[in-house]
This record gives structure tokens, sequence and C-alpha cells, in this order.
């Protein structure tokens, strides 16, 4: 399961209250895709996320689960994490942001395998399905690169 506070953390605080209209929008966006197997609004170990748990059909074996945590902010602010989780507690992960941080620009990326800081600095599209859809376009190809024969 995705790692999450119960109690908000500062980031939240800097970046305003948790957007629970548009969690659910959010929720009702992925639970029409054929790539998650179960979406969660505002599960008890994540009561400030929708989680998504992919269809392990689109991951080979060694992969044992694959998640999407989101949480998003009135102030439209965002915290989407990604996570791989394999055999022995190993994982792959990485995070796209928008807060207020002394790290990056607001808008940035923290790369794979591991999501650690300082992330990479971007520029998101300002509104969540735009930001979804580039989330969801990244983890496509990634998925797609399980199933590509090396050259």
């Amino acid at each position: 399961m995705p790692d999450s506070p119960t109690e908000p953390d500062e980031r939240s605080q800097e970046t305003g209250a948790i957007d629970y209209d548009i969690l659910d929008r959010i929720g009702k966006y992925l639970e029409r895709s054929d790539r998650f197997g179960e979406v969660s609004s505002r599960p008890e170990y994540a009561p400030n996320s929708i989680v998504a748990e992919f269809d392990r059909g689109f991951f080979p074996p060694r992969i044992e689960q694959a998640s999407l945590q989101i949480r998003w902010y009135d102030t439209d602010d965002f915290n989407i994490h990604y996570q791989e989780q394999y055999g022995e507690g190993e994982s792959w992960e990485c995070r796209w942001d928008r807060h207020p941080n002394e790290h990056n620009s607001r808008d940035h990326f923290h790369p794979p395998p591991e999501a650690g800081k300082p992330g990479d600095d971007e520029a998101f599209p300002s509104g969540w399905r735009d930001v979804m859809t580039v989330v969801v376009r990244e983890l496509d190809q990634r998925i797609q690169s399980f199933w590509e024969k090396p050259d």
C-alpha cells in the first residue's frame, strides 16, 4: 500500500485544504479506465487521497503491485505518487508535485527509481484533467516499456 500520513503534513498547511470535490472527480475519471483494478476514495490508510491500484495484468509477474496516490488541494497544488512494488520490499517510484518548497520550482517531478529530492523543475498544465492526462500518458509509456522487445 502507498505510504501516506493520516494527519495533514506540512505541505497541506502551505498548499491549503484538500479539495475533496476534485478528488472525487479524479476518482471517477480513474474508475472509467481499464488500467485500474480498484480505485479507493479516501481509504482509511490515506484519508486525504484517491488511491488507484493498477490491474496487474498490465505488468510482468515480477511487479507485485503498482499504484497511484493522488492528493489535490484547493489551491490547485497537488501530489501524485506512483509506486511499483517488487519482491523483498523493493520498489520503483516517482512523483509529480505542485506545492511551495525550497528544493525546486513550485511544479516539479521527483524521478525514479526513488522519487528522491531534489526533483526536476517542470511546468504542468493548470487543470486537474490536463495534469492527470500528462501523468497517465507517462505511466502508459512506462507500462509499454515492459513489453517492448530489446533491440
